[in-house]
């Protein structure tokens, strides 16, 4: 999830303004790249994350690289944001890094921003973000040439489920932090569970390792 800053660069951040996640106030776009920097994105998790910074989506690119990690990046758009301005500037860090398209997988509840990047960088999968999958998925999807459907496990049935799997699509729901809440989801055919905290769902004897 990230956000451009004043100058345009983007920045991995979950909300619209730094109050929440950080010791500072106001929103990522008014920011400088420098005055997001000096905040604290860590202590809120706790005193072993003090003085943990923002990371620049080119940060956590060059991380996912080195690691071989898989990335969800999450594409926010609020009132005002220029969509077209949003995804050039994730194209061109992208381009910079030079990360693999397998590692990436763009996210967005506005399907203009995935059409864009559609248009912008074809070769990247794309996953339709939806809180409940409307009537009308299957032609947005088949527009948008999707990957996957990303959706709110709270609002999704065992029929809506079926439908997706059948049509070619991944399955991700969205945010369950407890594993006996989904339960029967995964005999639905759900592929993935987007989570706070994934560690709930290791098997214990993974836990110790």
């Amino acid at each position: 999830m990230f956000s451009l800053a004043k100058k345009k660069v983007p920045v991995v951040i979950h909300d619209q303004t730094v109050n929440r996640c950080t010791n500072g106030s106001g929103k990522v776009s008014q920011l400088t790249l420098n005055e997001l920097k000096a905040l604290d994105a860590g202590l809120w998790f706790g005193e072993v994350y003090r003085d943990e910074p923002i990371p620049t989506l080119a940060e956590t690119l060059l991380f996912a690289q080195r690691n071989r990690v898989k990335l969800n990046i999450e594409l926010k758009v609020y009132e005002g944001d220029s969509i077209e301005l949003l995804c050039q500037q994730v194209k061109t860090v992208m381009e910079e890094v030079d990360i693999a398209p397998e590692q990436v997988l763009f996210s967005s509840f506005s399907t203009d921003a995935l059409l864009q990047m559609k248009h912008q960088m074809p070769n990247i999968r794309r996953g339709q973000l939806w809180q409940k999958v409307p009537e009308d998925a299957l032609s947005i999807l088949d527009n948008l040439s999707a990957y996957s459907v990303h959706c709110d496990y709270r609002f999704l049935d065992e029929a809506t489920a079926r439908v997706v799997k059948s049509s070619g699509y991944q399955l991700y729901c969205y945010t369950p932090n407890f594993p006996e809440l989904v339960t029967q989801l995964w005999g639905w055919g759900v592929d993935m569970m987007i989570t706070d905290v994934p560690q709930n769902y290791l098997e214990p004897a993974e836990a110790l390792v």
